[in-house]
């Protein structure tokens, strides 16, 4: 095993098989990879991290390594880089292609909408298929000054993870489930006054009175918080 000196400064910052000429090559490497990286940036075109589809975010990470090595491995040719952005753009064009004139591929590669809140509840069945928790779907609501459910009439996932909130006329605003996080920690299943409650699981809104057990008739849960009713302010 070849012995090695800790804190040797020279092997840190420069190594020790390599002259320091070699730096020269590095600016070099760095600047044609940087270029190829912007041409496979513009062929792409102007969408941003969360539009990316899935084979766009592949894309991104099969081109890491492949744009990364060639700028400082010596032993990796420019050459066999320039193969493979030339390859995945080629895949990208083809891909592109395939999905504008069939629409069961660009499904299956992009996946669909799915909306997952209707009138001011959770579409449990639509809910629990994505692969998304109730903290991530109220915190992007909540970026929307969403206050509670009964305040959007339909909320889509959209295939490329971003959500699209409609929303309810003001005077057309109903009772719904609070999704501020230390509200909903409050959740239980006795009912202390008479008025409207909330299932914090479905947001399925109920009138009850003092002493109910009630089970919510949508998903046989049984924890309740009191319904919100203010006007969403835009």
């Amino acid at each position: 095993m070849k012995e090695s000196n800790p804190f040797d400064w020279s092997r840190i910052f420069f190594g020790e098989d390599m002259p320091l000429s070699f730096l020269g090559e590095v600016v070099l490497r760095s600047f044609i990879m940087y270029v190829l990286i912007l041409i496979t940036l513009r062929v792409m075109g102007k969408r941003g991290v969360k539009q990316l589809s899935l084979f766009e975010f592949s894309i991104i990470l099969a081109l890491g390594s492949a744009a990364g090595d060639p700028m400082f491995y010596e032993d990796v040719p420019l050459t066999h880089a320039l193969v493979v952005f030339v390859v995945i753009i080629a895949l990208y064009l083809l891909f592109n292609f395939l999905t504008e004139h069939n629409d069961n591929i660009e499904r299956w590669f992009e996946g669909s909408s799915a909306c997952i809140i209707e009138n001011g509840e959770i579409n449990l069945v639509s809910f629990k298929k994505q692969k998304l928790t109730y903290m991530e779907l109220f915190g992007e609501m909540r970026q929307q000054q969403v206050e509670h459910l009964g305040q959007v009439k339909k909320v889509y996932l959209e295939s490329t993870g971003e959500i699209s909130l409609f929303f309810f006329e003001a005077d057309a605003t109903k009772p719904g489930l609070p999704i501020f996080p230390e509200i909903l920690l409050r959740a239980q299943n006795d009912i202390n006054y008479f008025g409207l409650y909330a299932c914090n699981l479905c947001g399925h809104v109920l009138e009850l009175s003092p002493g109910d057990k009630q089970v919510c008739p949508k998903c046989q849960n049984n924890k309740w918080l009191q319904a919100c009713q203010a006007k969403r302010i835009s």
